[in-house]
């Protein structure tokens, strides 16, 4: 069946379950429901999740905790939906690797276009120069292919990013040595958390640093200059 994606909805409340299902449906969309992470797991063991939107408060593990597990396997992008609302919630939710995040109470059509735009940003490929492809990008034995959308570590590991995440290096490599403002780094990254959450960008920064840096505390390449945003200080080359 032609679907625009295969979406995982995790909620437990079965009202809410039902209606959101509904409404992914009937705009185009395969579905897939579990009631708690216990149902969640062998749904995404599968392989063929675009998608999961994923609510805070289930029984037995909660919708924070299945995010970090989730988002350690590998770059599957997380929407969560819960009823909390405030921004250490929102921060919480990213810092466990979130893509985006949405409160309860929530219009269809916000949902609708944030499902949307994280789906577009994890399929989109970075734009083609008139010769071709975009090149991948090397700085100090790391590996940024924006095709395939992969980040290889100077061993050749593989990482695994976050679709913002992701949006976000290539922003950095794609302007090195260039300092640049929170609001630029959002725009770059056409990132939909930066435009809603000042935070997000540090957080997204601070994620970064943890898989690029030896130092986190100490960064080498992602450094901040105060009072004006970041510079990435590798030195980038395209092949």
């Amino acid at each position: 069946m032609n679907s625009l994606g295969h979406i995982l909805f995790v909620e437990d409340d079965a009202g809410i379950r039902g209606l959101v299902a509904d409404l992914l449906k009937q705009n185009g969309y395969q579905v897939s429901v579990a009631q708690d992470g216990e149902a969640m797991h062998p749904l995404l063991a599968a392989g063929n999740v675009d998608l999961l939107i994923l609510d805070i408060m289930l029984p037995k593990e909660d919708g924070l905790s299945l995010c970090r597990r989730v988002r350690s396997a590998g770059n599957l992008p997380i929407i969560m939906l819960t009823a909390r609302g405030s921004e250490i919630d929102r921060v919480v939710g990213l810092e466990m690797g979130a893509d985006d995040y949405l409160s309860k109470p929530f219009s269809t059509h916000e949902l609708l276009a944030r499902v949307r735009a994280v789906l577009r940003r994890a399929r989109s490929y970075a734009p083609t120069r008139p010769d071709g492809p975009r090149a991948v990008l090397t700085f100090s034995g790391w590996q940024l292919d924006p095709a395939r959308r992969r980040l290889n570590s100077p061993d050749g590991m593989r990482v695994a990013l976050t679709s913002g995440e992701f949006d976000l290096l290539l922003a950095f490599c794609e302007h090195p040595n260039r300092v640049l403002t929170r609001d630029e780094l959002a725009e770059l990254a056409r990132s939909r958390i930066s435009t809603s959450l000042d935070r997000s960008i540090d957080i997204q920064v601070s994620r970064l640093r943890r898989k690029l840096e030896d130092n986190p505390k100490d960064p080498e390449f992602i450094q901040t200059v105060r009072s004006g945003g970041y510079i990435f200080t590798a030195e980038v080359t395209a092949a």
